[in-house]
């Protein structure tokens, strides 16, 4: 793999208030799909990739933060991809489309049906910005200081997340329907 790569960031510091309060119990990134958690899905697509990466797992106040303190952990990288952990179904040739692209731009914005998804790319010339972040917000103040652009993918797994109980068993149906 050539050296320099982005570092993957997963965030997996979430509360995950609305699944609790959906009926699912505990976290959302523990809960069991096909005999994995859901952050175990996440994982294995990026080891999968090849990728460099950091699991974000600390307690913070909002993504913001989440952001930020992954960003500070790997200040020295080549760039970022954001990835929350609750994308089970997010496929390794998609991370290494994104990285590519973030070869020659500043933001990469994974695009699956009209929708934005996730990983979002990063350059190193976001850090500073990155690691100012703070509360809910996330990123979308950096994403729109930089003319981002707009990568067309296949993986419906950028865009499919597991917030509440119902999303969970959406996607349990899906992984079943694949395999």
């Amino acid at each position: 793999m050539p050296a320099q790569q982005p570092t993957v960031l997963i965030l997996a510091s979430g509360r995950g208030e609305r699944f609790r309060a959906s009926g699912g119990q505990g976290s959302k990134l523990q809960a069991l799909l096909q005999g994995k958690t859901v952050l175990q899905h996440t994982l294995d697509a990026v080891c999968a990739s090849g990728l460099p990466y950091h699991l974000e797992s600390g307690t913070h106040f909002g993504m913001g933060d989440s952001i930020a303190a992954a960003v500070h952990a790997t200040q020295e990288a080549h760039g970022w991809l954001i990835l929350p952990g609750d994308l089970p179904l997010i496929q390794p040739d998609t991370l290494w489309a994104v990285a590519h692209a973030l070869k020659s731009q500043v933001v990469v914005l994974p695009m699956f049906e009209g929708q934005r998804g996730h990983p979002v790319g990063f350059s190193r010339v976001c850090r500073d910005e990155l690691m100012s972040l703070k509360g809910h917000q996330g990123a979308a103040l950096v994403v729109r200081s930089h003319r981002a652009i707009e990568l067309i993918v296949s993986d419906a797994g950028t865009v499919i997340d597991i917030d509440t109980l119902h999303d969970l068993n959406l996607v349990a149906k899906l992984v079943r329907v694949v395999e």
